[in-house]
């Protein structure tokens, strides 16, 4: 009787450690290229995003193993805040309490530079935190190369959590003509998907300029929050 309680108690503890299908940690660049507008732009963007009819599909397909989120704001190598701490989408009452600390965060002062991998060593300390997920996902966003703290490109694939995916939205300046645009996302689009990006599948997003984020953000995240069918997954070695 014993043996039997000691197996249903471990199936309860299996089904418990399974219970997050994927945990999506977001990194919003806040640099000193980044204006008081463009700052709104991307929390907004990302709420509305998030709010939209076919990624709420996506979130809410599996009520019995949810997406968990955290959003964090970053710039120079000492520069990290999170502005959403882990929260468990369950419930479009769940997305609510989310998207509304989104459009309620205030900036505060930040540091000039851009450190994106501090950013990308902040975001693996956070996903650490969700290592019973089946997929943990981090996103960069960014309109600009790293300048200092250490290179993205210099992280060792060891620092990297077992499993996890980084992907990237890049952000071409408001400013100057669509060609220039182009050429500026083209340009910054190489850069990440040779040092940032890394992991199975892993991809660069792009939005040509900052009013384009919320629709980028939709796209990418339609592309990240892949449904998972309950029969077929497991949660990952731990």
């Amino acid at each position: 009787m014993i043996r039997f309680f000691a197996i249903i108690s471990a199936c309860f503890a299996s089904t418990a450690d399974a219970a997050c299908r994927q945990a999506l940690a977001l990194g919003l660049d806040v640099s000193g290229s980044v204006d008081a507008t463009e700052y709104r732009l991307q929390l907004d963007g990302l709420a509305t995003a998030l709010e939209s009819e076919a990624v709420q599909q996506v979130l809410f397909a599996q009520s019995a193993a949810p997406v968990d989120i955290a959003v964090y704001e970053w710039s120079g190598p000492t520069y990290q805040r999170l502005v959403l701490d882990w929260q468990t989408l369950l419930t479009p009452d769940d997305l609510a309490a989310a998207t509304t600390v989104l459009r309620s965060t205030n900036r505060v002062t930040a540091d000039l530079t851009t450190a994106i991998g501090s950013a990308m060593i902040f975001g693996f300390d956070l996903l650490d935190q969700r290592q019973n997920c089946w997929k943990r996902t981090l996103d960069i966003s960014g309109d600009g190369e790293a300048n200092t703290g250490p290179r993205p490109q210099d992280i060792p694939d060891s620092r990297t959590p077992a499993g996890v995916v980084v992907n990237g939205l890049v952000i071409a300046t408001s400013a100057g003509s669509h060609d220039r645009r182009q050429a500026e996302i083209k340009e910054l689009s190489s850069y990440f998907a040779a040092r940032v990006i890394r992991g199975p599948d892993a991809f660069v997003e792009a939005a040509l300029g900052f009013t384009d984020y919320a629709a980028a953000m939709e796209r990418k995240l339609l592309r990240e929050l892949t449904s998972l069918a309950l029969s077929d997954a497991t949660p990952p070695d731990q």
